[in-house]
This record gives C-alpha cells, sequence and structure tokens, in this order.
C-alpha cells in the first residue's frame, strides 16, 4: 500500500492531500490571503488524525516544486522536508505545470478534442510560466516564463484546439483571440498531484531532502515599500 502526503502551494490556493494507493481520501484547501505558512502542517495533521494515522504510517511526502510564488513555494518546501526529516520518509516534487496537465486529464470531457495543452502560472502583468504538453502529457516545449500577446501561441493554436489552464489562463483570454483557444481559470490543486506522484514514487524519483530547491524559474526581488516608517 502506497500512501503519500501532497502539499501544492505555488499559487494563491494552499492545499494539502492524502492519498493511498493513488486515490485521495483526505483533502482540505484554503484560499485565505497569506495563510499558506499557518494552514500547511495543519491540513496535513488534521487529515492523518482523520483517518488515526501518523508519519510512520506514510511512505512519503510530496511537494509543488514549482514554478510559482516564491513565498508559497518555500511554505510548502519547508513542510515537506521537516516532515521528511522527522520520520525519515523520501521526498518526491512534482511541478506545477504537470499538476495543472494533470488536473485537466482528470476533468471529464475537458481535454477532448484539444490538440494541446498549455499549463499557465500567473506572474506579473501579461506575464505567466508555462510550456507546451500534448494531450497525453508530454512535455514539447521547455518552461519559461512568456509575455503573452496576440501572437503567443499561435502555430500551435493554427494546429488545432488549445488549452489554456491555470491561475494565469483568465488574463490571457482576452489578448489570445483565437476561435482554437479555450481557457480554464484555476489554481493547481494537491489532489491533482497524486498520479505524477505515485509514478514517483513507483519509480524511486526522490530528491535529496537535504539540497533540494524549488524550481523558482525568477529569481526572488525584494521591493522597498515607499511608505514610511517613522
Amino acid at each position: 500500500m502506497d500512501r503519500i502526503i501532497l502539499i501544492e502551494t505555488s499559487t494563491a490556493l494552499c492545499s494539502a492531500a492524502l492519498a493511498e494507493d493513488g486515490k485521495v481520501i483526505g483533502y482540505r484547501e484554503s484560499s485565505a490571503p497569506k495563510a499558506h505558512a499557518s494552514l500547511t502542517a495543519v491540513f496535513i495533521q488534521e487529515m492523518l488524525e482523520e483517518r488515526g494515522l501518523s508519519m510512520s504510517d506514510c511512505d512519503a511526502v510530496c511537494v509543488s516544486m514549482g514554478p510559482g510564488s516564491y513565498t508559497g513555494l518555500r511554505v510548502g518546501v519547508s513542510t515537506a522536508k521537516g516532515l521528511c526529516f522527522g520520520s525519515g520518509k523520501p521526498l518526491i516534487a512534482v511541478g506545477t505545470l504537470d499538476t495543472l496537465v494533470a488536473q485537466a486529464q482528470e476533468t471529464p470531457g475537458m481535454t477532448e478534442g484539444i490538440r494541446y495543452i498549455v499549463p499557465m502560472v500567473d506572474a506579473r502583468r501579461m506575464e505567466v510560466y508555462s510550456a507546451v504538453f500534448d494531450p497525453e502529457g508530454h512535455q514539447i516545449t521547455e518552461t519559461s516564463p512568456v509575455i503573452v500577446d496576440g501572437d503567443s501561441f499561435a502555430s500551435y493554436l493554427a494546429e488545432g484546439p488549445v488549452l489554456f489552464i491555470g491561475d494565469g489562463a483568465g488574463k490571457c483570454a482576452d489578448v489570445i483571440n483565437h476561435p482554437n483557444a479555450r481557457f480554464v481559470q484555476c489554481n493547481p490543486t494537491a489532489s491533482a498531484m497524486v498520479r505524477p506522484a505515485t509514478e514517483a514514487y513507483k519509480e524511486k524519483r526522490f530528491k535529496d531532502v537535504a539540497y533540494f530547491e524549488p524550481f523558482y524559474l525568477k529569481e526572488f526581488v525584494a521591493t522597498v515599500s515607499r511608505k514610511k516608517l517613522f
């Protein structure tokens, strides 16, 4: 029996799930602003207590590796590392874009007739972190920051219907005006990580708990408040 804790904190939605043999048996989420740090560990504890389980009953911890929110990713990875260090369980990481693709595939009818899937994680203004996948979930292009305009993904749209999914998809709907474009505005969820996490566990694709770092894609840039402190 494979029992995996799943943590998804790469966007504004904070979520955690507990999976057993590839099925979700516990789930928590919250879209409360800046609540990732206070809720992630609580969610995990609640799910385990519901089932009368402890970390020793689990086989691995899976966390979103990004790209996404710098702070959100730090919270998720720090929580996952703490659980792994304390229990000796292996660490698994799943890309945020892979989670969004899995989410699309597991939603009935969403990928029907779709030629490509383009997951989008919101960055800033008209920029998104994105890549192109085929309907089977194979990544075709490298993950990269993209400034979206009217010509973005034109060659893929010319081939057939393209599904744009993620928390960055909605803002692109008014810019990418093409009859083959389909848009689904949503956040990645921990429950959608089950399949890629289970596959990674079975193939023993574990991360080094001590040295693993999230995939930020861009360096964090601190800003100075213009408000006077005194």
